[in-house]
């Protein structure tokens, strides 16, 4: 069965360029120009990935992003004309996946589609497998963070956190690295499966979320650390 897509975007011309090379590709595609109808869609509609314009005349992008997660992990890619650094910033923090600028390349755009698509298949295929050939469960207890790699959960003092499938593949694959430093790079092209650039701040800005989550103190965190210039450790 083919992919959804969820496409919102207030300019005619882009959304129905963007689908033409959507369904080329053999996606379906659900289109609105308004993110209200957008929300009610989710409501009642299987998606797998959504793109989401800023800028919309009614529910902007980043109010949409936060409702949907609330609810849906599905992968969500932020589109945008401004270039601001803190954009994309707000977009992550808020459970953006991915982010890209106006202009851009289609054929960009559909790279990005089929990235985002295939990280969270590949993450449901290992749940699945997980689920049907383990007998023990991998759990990490570390100062009150309990990770159930089993079960896909993450709590502080029994306090359930929400978090994203890449959220979670962050904490555990620092939990399963305890005391150690693991750099960006690594801990990037671990989670994401692909390649790391200098420039790339993704990493840094879903740390931040998940620090958000665990009600962390930002310049004194006491489970994800700052390691100045190597990285990241539990």
């Amino acid at each position: 069965m083919s992919a959804k897509i969820l496409l919102v975007d207030d300019e005619k011309e882009i959304i129905d360029l963007i689908e033409i090379y959507l369904k080329n590709e053999g996606y379906e595609v659900a289109k609105f120009e308004r993110g209200q109808e957008a929300l009610d869609y989710v409501e009642n509609n299987h998606v797998d990935l959504a793109i989401l314009d800023v800028m919309l005349p009614d529910v902007d992008g980043f109010t949409m992003c936060r409702k949907i997660r609330e609810k849906y992990f599905f992968p969500i890619i932020m589109l945008t004309a401004k270039v601001e650094d803190t954009d994309k910033v707000n977009g992550i923090m808020l459970g953006a996946d991915d982010y890209i600028t106006k202009p851009f390349k289609m054929l960009e755009l559909i790279a990005r589609v089929r990235a985002n698509i295939r990280r969270a298949q590949n993450y449901n295929v290992a749940i699945k497998q997980q689920d049907s050939t383990s007998n023990t469960e991998e759990k990490y207890l570390i100062n009150g963070l309990e990770i159930n790699a089993s079960k896909h959960t993450v709590k502080l003092y029994d306090e359930v956190l929400e978090l994203t499938p890449i959220e979670f593949n962050i904490v555990l694959y620092l939990a399963r690295h305890e005391g150690m430093a693991v750099s960006s790079e690594e801990l990037f092209e671990a989670v994401w499966k692909e390649k790391y650039f200098d420039s790339n701040n993704t990493v840094f800005v879903h740390i931040a979320r998940i620090r958000e989550k665990m009600h962390e103190n930002s310049r004194k965190p006491i489970y994800i650390k700052t390691v100045w210039g190597v990285g990241y450790k539990l």
